[in-house]
């Protein structure tokens, strides 16, 4: 399967001087469903923060950008940055996918933002099941263990914590990871831009949000994959994490 969100394949390095015609934005600083088959399997866990930002479930606070924080029914999680506030649109509008796709992925790269870029085709699937399946969970490898993250989809937007902030705040968990979608060059040019945001950078790396990002995708875009969203979703007890450590040829442990 084609690989997921990853950035188009360019034969040249777009200039920097390219970057600054098209990408204008100043640099920033940075339910409840049945998971106790998931607990034994979590064999590190991290430390949650001592400061939750207020809210409900999946209503969740957010640093950094404009931000407003309602997710669920009748959800809002953050006001992103406009995308003609991050590129001249009428710019882009005369470059390739190809050329956006690099301009996009490259000018985020270490400055705490993830840039990454989808076709359209698959930016529609993944809408289409995550309104059908909006959670799950991802273990995230570290050293000889893992953390298991939680995340819900509401397209445009995905948002990640740690299922033991989860378990243990509910209500008042934080969000470690938020990601948006723009799709201003769907139609136009088979383009989906995604930015991804970490609000706690002590909790991952720009790395680990990029593999967690990919990876929830690939879960929700494969069909074989698939198949563990729609147990989590509506047959919880039925599923069995193991089955998600198999997928990832994670050691169950």
């Amino acid at each position: 399967m084609q690989r997921l969100a990853s950035r188009i394949t360019v034969t040249a390095k777009v200039s920097s001087s390219l970057r600054t015609i098209i990408l204008k934005e100043t640099p920033f600083s940075s339910s409840w469903l049945s998971i106790r088959c998931i607990s034994a399997f979590s064999s590190q866990q991290r430390v949650t923060e001592k400061e939750a930002i207020p809210g409900d479930l999946l209503k969740w606070g957010s640093l950094g950008f404009c931000r407003t924080s309602r997710f669920a029914s009748g959800f809002k999680p953050l006001e992103p940055k406009p995308l003609d506030s991050i590129m001249d649109l009428n710019r882009a509008k005369n470059r390739s996918p190809e050329d956006l796709a690099s301009i996009w992925d490259d000018y985020h790269l270490g400055r705490g933002h993830i840039g990454l870029t989808m076709k359209a085709k698959l930016y529609r699937l993944l809408e289409q099941r995550g309104s059908d399946c909006r959670y799950f969970v991802i273990p995230l490898w570290r050293g000889s263990g893992y953390t298991t993250m939680f995340g819900q989809v509401q397209l445009p937007y995905m948002l990640f914590t740690g299922l033991e902030d989860y378990k243990a705040r509910g209500t008042q968990a934080s969000p470690y990871f938020t990601a948006s979608f723009y799709t201003e060059f769907a139609e136009s040019k088979d383009l989906v831009l995604i930015r991804g945001d970490i609000v706690f950078t002590s909790k991952l790396t720009d790395e680990e949000a990029k593999w967690l990002l990919e990876t929830t995708q690939s879960f929700y875009l494969n069909d074989v994959r698939y198949k563990l969203v729609e147990c989590f979703n509506k047959e919880p007890r039925d599923f069995e994490f193991k089955d998600v450590l198999r997928a990832l040829d994670m050691p169950i442990l």
